[in-house]
């Protein structure tokens, strides 16, 4: 028996029940000394780059140290190595990565992990939908298993029910017939219900719905999504079909990684500024430093630590295996939350209330992209023309783009697209409505595709497509050759 992790979790808990004390701002350069004193695989990097622990002692110092990513620390040690004491036994889960980049990547997870990330989900459901006076039916509908979504999610809500809310959870996982068949037994009994999930699943849920004649209004949806940047159109049509009355309150976004749970989190305050950028192209790039519009969230810097290194972001936070600046390979940035609320102020625009925290903002990966004549194509601008009126009716969101190469050896830009169930598609309508929005939100696609190559062609599949759409795993919009 490890009394010593008995008291780490009863600590846990007393700091995840009580309001909490400010942590020190040094907690940063304490996470560092811990993991160099107790972890085997980061003491021996850091003793290969010839760094002595002792020498990091201020904020300059430790941004020297080298970045980690999965290549050069996770996949180079054994997995024992990368935990505290070179041991899995402070581990009491383990959790998958969803394999986005093509190969799935294990996790140790321990308790207190859970509740550092609980906190997280309490700011959406608490702060946002005020779950700790409603009674709420949390259904979620991330995949369970060993991936990371489903079970850390229900454990994490489970934790806010623990600390007084009156919260129940349901699981049916990404099972979407079971989705539909327990939230008419289980929804009249709760005062709203907060489903969880992948955005294009719960759209493919909601769309079900309708079409099976569920009446969404009456269960007093709300949303909370992760794992992909979606539109503020998407938003609205979602939140349309689901009968949300309020789609900037009531659908939040997470920035949720299987490397360290949850980063960072859409609040009312964020949401509404990004929607008043989304109608300001300009000005989004202004902001963003680029055309594309990114998710934008808000983080705990007593939680993680974040910095950008040439566009992308890099944080460091405790967890089952401590990492301490690890690149993920998100692109994206930093803003400041005074510096981000002048600036709305600038430009005629008062946001709700909402936390004193600062915005991290990421685009998605970089390898989730396709080059096309020397243009990137990224999956949100192709998103937006399957949103559009007369396109989302008949399809379901999700798509895969891929550059091909004809008998003739010439490139085309085919997009392979999922149609709704019982639905009939168009496929020229599909690739004109998609060519519009590339032309308007790409100006790469504008300006280095031959205007005779701009029209996309356009693949329809039905719904549950094995080969491009497969049910029960995560989707991914790209294909390379």
């Amino acid at each position: 028996m490890d009394s010593s992790r008995q008291t780490r979790v009863r600590q846990a808990f007393d700091d995840f029940f009580a309001t909490g004390e400010p942590k020190s701002p040094s907690w940063v350069l304490d996470l560092f000394g811990h993991t160099a004193s107790t972890v085997p695989a980061y003491r021996d990097l850091l003793a290969e780059n010839g760094i002595e622990p002792a020498s990091i002692t201020t904020f300059e110092d430790f941004q020297r140290l080298p970045l980690l990513d999965k290549a050069n620390y996770h996949e180079r040690y054994p997995l024992p190595e990368l935990c505290r004491d070179g041991s899995l036994t402070g581990c009491d889960m383990i959790a998958v990565s969803s394999g986005s980049s093509g190969r799935p990547t294990v996790w140790p997870r321990a308790l207190e992990d859970e509740l550092h990330v609980a906190r997280r989900f309490e700011q959406v459901l608490v702060d946002g939908f005020g779950a700790d006076e409603r009674t709420t039916l949390a259904v979620v509908c991330f995949p369970l298993g060993t991936w990371v979504g489903g079970l850390f999610t229900q454990a994490c809500v489970r934790h806010l029910a623990a600390k007084g809310c009156p919260i129940t959870v349901v699981a049916p996982g990404n099972n979407k017939a079971e989705i539909l068949r327990v939230l008419p037994e289980l929804a009249p009994h709760f005062e709203q219900v907060v489903v969880l999930g992948y955005p294009p699943f719960v759209k493919d849920v909601v769309d079900t719905g309708v079409a099976e004649g569920v009446d969404w209004p009456a269960y007093r949806i709300k949303l909370v999504l992760a794992g992909e940047v979606f539109s503020e159109q998407w938003r609205d049509l979602v939140s349309r079909r689901a009968g949300i009355a309020d789609p900037v309150r009531d659908v939040a976004s997470l920035y949720g990684t299987a490397d360290s749970g949850v980063l960072g989190n859409e609040t009312p305050l964020s949401a509404s500024i990004r929607r008043f950028l989304a109608d300001r192209p300009a000005l989004a790039r202004e902001v963003f430093g680029d055309p594309r519009l990114p998710t934008l969230v808000q983080y705990d810097p007593a939680s993680r630590f974040f910095e950008v290194h040439d566009g992308m972001l890099v944080f460091t936070a405790d967890g089952g295996i401590p990492l301490i600046r690890y690149r993920i390979a998100d692109e994206g940035g930093l803003l400041e939350h005074g510096a981000l609320l002048e600036l709305c102020a600038r430009n005629g625009f008062t946001p709700p209330p909402g936390p004193e925290l600062p915005f991290v903002f990421l685009f998605g990966r970089s390898l989730f992209t396709v080059s096309f004549f020397g243009a990137n194509i990224y999956p949100e601008n192709v998103a937006v023309g399957l949103e559009q009126p007369g396109i989302s009716e008949v399809v379901t969101g999700k798509f895969v783009v891929e550059s091909v190469e004809d008998e003739d050896r010439d490139r085309r830009l085919r997009i392979t697209v999922e149609t709704a169930p019982g639905a009939t598609a168009d496929a020229a309508e599909v690739a004109e409505s998609i060519r519009a929005q590339l032309l308007r939100l790409n100006s790469e696609y504008a300006h280095y595709v031959p205007a005779e190559r701009q029209l996309p062609e356009v693949v329809l599949r039905p719904a549950g497509d094995p080969e491009h759409f497969p049910t029960g795993v995560k989707h991914r919009y790209t294909r390379r050759a």
